[in-house]
């Protein structure tokens, strides 16, 4: 499929990662429509500081992945869907986990249902490496067992499951993406790079993280972009679950020693029981396979993990941006 002039619509895309892809299909030639959480301040997210030229060629629908009939009308004369809508932070998933089911399963259901009704040509859903959970064998690719050890992961494998299932039951043109780790400008305050980074800039001494010694198979953001719009080109990859992964592994703790060696080489880390995950949950190793992105789509991910750390660092170091984080407290 060639997404050049296609309408395509990206829910999710107030966040970190829709917001880059919002961009990137920009820059392909497509005509987006970005779905925004709606709220009554009246903002758009990470929408909001994009330049006043891509605003202005940008369709914002406000809305809530819950509920179908917004979804629906959101969809609409839509030709690809990059369905990124949901609650993605773990430790919040603890306490709230109803909220997690309603937004991660149900959001998922009302997307493949109105495809379904509407003829969408494709859809593609976005899956997480967390439903690896720890890894049972390295690399992990797209058949290792899955394994909900959070109530995150638990409603996105259940995702993965009503796409799977509307792909084999309807024929619905579904991929499913699955990125590894992603980082960059604009991230989530809850992740450990932005965590890291704030505290740093904030003048800390003391770095506060959970458990250092678990791996993460870590992708620069528009690397992981670039990864969504490959396969939703590539006709092959419908009906298959995909992971975007860069093939490389880094230990919690390396990756803050690696980012205090860039920022403040005269801090040090500290452990924070308060970060700490519960044992069975935590997630030890996540070490990607990319064979198959590779081999479907000829994907390879562009930036260096150095690059890509010095790049989110000096755009953290924009007062403007910084301003956003509250590197005093843990963020859930």
């Amino acid at each position: 499929m060639d997404l050049h002039g296609k309408k395509v619509l990206v829910t999710g895309a107030d966040g970190f990662i829709g917001s880059h892809l919002v961009e990137a299909l920009q820059d392909a030639g497509c005509d987006v429509r970005a779905f925004a959480y709606y709220n009554s301040f009246n903002s758009w997210g990470w929408l909001d500081t994009l330049p006043a030229d891509r605003l202005a060629s940008l369709d914002v629908f406000t809305g809530d992945i819950r509920d179908p009939y917004g979804v629906r009308a959101a969809m609409r004369d839509v030709d690809v869907v990059f369905h990124l809508a949901a609650l993605i932070a773990i430790p919040f998933s603890y306490h709230s986990p109803d909220s997690y089911v309603d937004t991660n399963v149900k959001g998922t259901l009302n997307v493949v249902q109105a495809a379904r009704d509407l003829g969408t040509e494709r859809v593609i859903v976005t899956s997480t490496s967390e439903v690896y959970g720890t890894a049972q064998y390295v690399p992990i690719d797209e058949k290792h067992p899955l394994q909900g050890q959070s109530p995150y992961s638990a409603t996105k494998i259940g995702a993965d499951k009503i796409a799977e299932s509307f792909y084999r039951s309807f024929d619905l043109p579904v991929v499913t993406a699955r990125p590894f780790n992603t980082y960059g400008p604009r991230q989530s305050a809850r992740a450990v790079i932005p965590t890291v980074i704030s505290q740093l800039l904030a003048g800390a001494k003391e770095i506060k993280l959970g458990a250092l010694t678990p791996t993460r198979d870590l992708n620069y953001v528009t690397d992981t972009a670039a990864g969504f719009i490959a396969l939703a080109s590539c006709d092959e990859a419908v009906g298959q679950t995909v992971n975007i992964a860069n093939g490389k592994e880094i230990s919690v703790g390396d990756l803050a020693q690696t980012l205090i060696d860039i920022i403040n080489p005269e801090a040090r880390i500290v452990t924070d029981s308060v970060r700490m995950r519960p044992g069975k949950s935590e997630v030890e190793r996540l070490l990607g396979d990319n064979t198959l992105i590779s081999s479907l789509t000829g994907w390879e991910p562009q930036v260096s993990l150095r690059d890509g750390l010095e790049r989110t660092a000096a755009w953290f170091g924009v007062p403007a941006n910084l301003s956003r984080y509250k590197s005093d407290i843990y963020n859930v």
